[in-house]
């Protein structure tokens, strides 16, 4: 990387947008960033790639202002920043999408967009009506279906993400820092997105992007910096980065990312989870489906094809109104998350942050919340079974923690995940449903947890994987069903997808041709689900392929 001297402009001689120098930050025992330097030039976008724990999410919050560094410089636009609060960092023109989410449940979509910086009316008084409009007129710059009057506790995850991305474009920022932006938004979602930040980054606005998605990056990046273990790599133009390039700096070794996963084949046992004709208050819709012991099937489709509201369905967190739900062969009622648990039914949820952690807890107090009673007697906890379990699963999963004591809200986000996974893996389920297991997780170790599923199933788990990733469906699972407007429309087993006239060594290009044909195939439903949706709503018979 081309390190000014002053860190203030770049090899062509204009002033970067962005330069920090010798940054360095610890918490408790852990150092979370060593000495490394970014550099961000006006209008481009600028990748930033790491594993769990590589420092990424750290640095741009250092760059936001949330975090104080320990030592080094952050100088934007020619302007050195002093005082490390998100004030001045705002002022600087820098605006930020964050992982986590910054949003407020309980307000509107458009209070969220413009919190703090509300529109007045007559009098001083917050004016809600214009918020309205001009979050409107944002949603549709991106061409979105946002509800701005919608309250943000009542939205999927995907409207959330959109809204925390039009929140962070709304502050007419220099530099926009969007940190996994794509999580939960559907292919179509992310291709409007990538239109509009072509149009910022021709307006001069520099674009720090962060993903896991080495599809995402290769499209709309121009150059790109990775960290490790807090540490500067490489920084360097797409074009000297292929993919294969990138994830062997990410991981610390040569890698195919998740084309060197192995299936293997599946030895099918008896059915486990049966739905008949399952509906939800308003999605799914008469959904028909089997999961047997052994096997992993794949849940696609697009934002609002129905995928989640399932999962909850399954899981006892939304009420069933009509159907049956048969485990090992017996319907069973599940009104509520306890009878779901009871049944041997666990969930991954899609909603990390909201649903699937205790930020503030430790990591060993999240491990064991679903087996309380397996680790307590007459009332109390036993600190040693806790111990037990906890560091089972820490070594279990690779979670990346300074101690078993620590708070979850210190891992990074992919190790987060890993903790919510341990946490419904403690409970030794029969059937588990995992809700965008990889959100926020690096490529290295999304091959963990895809060959964890794979031997889960083996061991005689029956799964349900959702995944927006179709590289991860591919990869994980021996039949996919694809959904569209809360109905299932194609079941299509794995080998189906494979072009036959690629050689098998080739896993590379065989994987990116298999995602070609489910991409189609979930076009193709989109169609399907909308058409059948216009007739009386009482079919739902779908091609098995």
């Amino acid at each position: 990387m081309n390190e000014a001297a002053d860190g203030k402009s770049s090899a062509a001689g204009q002033l970067l947008a962005v330069s920090m120098a010798g940054i360095s930050k610890s918490f408790g025992g852990v150092r979370a960033l060593d000495d490394v330097s970014l550099e961000i030039e006006q209008g481009e976008v600028h990748a930033l790639l790491g594993g769990n724990g590589a420092g990424k999410s750290t640095i741009l919050k250092v760059l936001n202002g949330i975090h104080k560094p320990d030592s080094g410089t952050i100088t934007v636009a020619g302007r050195k920043l002093t005082a490390h609060t998100p004030e001045e960092s705002r002022a600087a023109g820098i605006a930020m999408n964050f992982q986590e989410m910054s949003l407020i449940p309980t307000l509107t979509v458009a209070q969220n967009v413009f919190l703090t910086r509300e529109a007045k009316a007559g009098m001083g008084l917050i004016d809600d009506r214009a918020a309205e409009r001009k979050a409107a007129e944002l949603f549709a710059i991106l061409e979105v279906d946002v509800d701005p009057k919608a309250v943000v506790g009542d939205l999927g995850a995907g409207q959330k993400q959109l809204t925390e991305i039009v929140k962070a474009i709304s502050q007419d920022a220099k530099v926009l820092v969007l940190d996994e932006p794509s999580t939960a938004l559907a292919v179509s979602d992310v291709d409007r997105l990538f239109v509009f930040l072509r149009k910022l980054k021709a307006r001069g606005v520099a674009i720090i992007y962060v993903s896991h998605r080495m599809d995402e990056i290769a499209r709309i990046a121009d150059r790109a910096t990775i960290f490790r273990d807090g540490r500067h790599v490489i920084t360097a133009p797409l074009s000297q980065l292929p993919i294969d390039t990138m994830i062997e700096y990410i991981v610390g070794k040569r890698s195919k990312g998740l084309s060197d996963v192995e299936r293997g084949t599946a030895v099918k046992g008896e059915v486990l989870l049966e739905l008949r004709g399952v509906s939800g208050k308003y999605k799914p819709e008469n959904v028909k489906l089997a999961v047997h012991r052994g096997e992993v099937v794949g849940l696609a489709g697009l934002l609002g094809s129905g995928r989640s509201s399932l999962a909850r369905v399954i899981a006892g967190i939304e009420p069933a109104v009509s159907g049956e739900i048969l485990i090992k062969g017996k319907a069973v009622k599940i009104a509520n998350p306890g009878d779901a648990i009871g049944a041997g039914v666990a969930l991954v949820p899609e909603a990390r942050a909201t649903q699937g952690i205790i930020p503030a807890h430790s990591v060993a107090s999240n491990m064991t919340l679903a087996v309380l009673d397996r680790v307590s007697m007459a009332g109390f906890v036993d600190p040693e079974k806790v111990r037990s379990v906890t560091d089972g699963m820490i070594k279990r999963l690779s979670v990346k923690t300074a101690s078993r004591d620590h708070a979850v809200s210190t891992l990074s986000g992919g190790n987060q995940q890993k903790v919510v996974i341990g946490k419904w893996l403690a409970t030794d389920p029969d059937i588990l449903v995992l809700d965008e297991p990889t959100a926020g997780i690096d490529i290295g170790s999304k091959s963990e947890i895809i060959r964890l599923v794979r031997e889960l199933a083996a061991s005689g788990k029956a799964i349900l994987f959702i995944s927006s990733e179709l590289s991860e469906l591919l990869a994980a699972c021996d039949r996919i069903l694809v959904m569209s407007e809360g109905r299932m429309c194609a079941d299509i087993p794995r080998e189906l997808l494979d072009d036959v006239g690629i050689p098998e060594h080739d896993t590379a290009h065989r994987l990116q041709a298999a995602e070609q044909r489910l991409q189609i195939e979930i076009q193709e439903a989109l169609k399907y689900g909308q058409e059948i949706g216009n007739d009386d709503g009482k079919s739902n018979a779908y091609p098995e392929l």
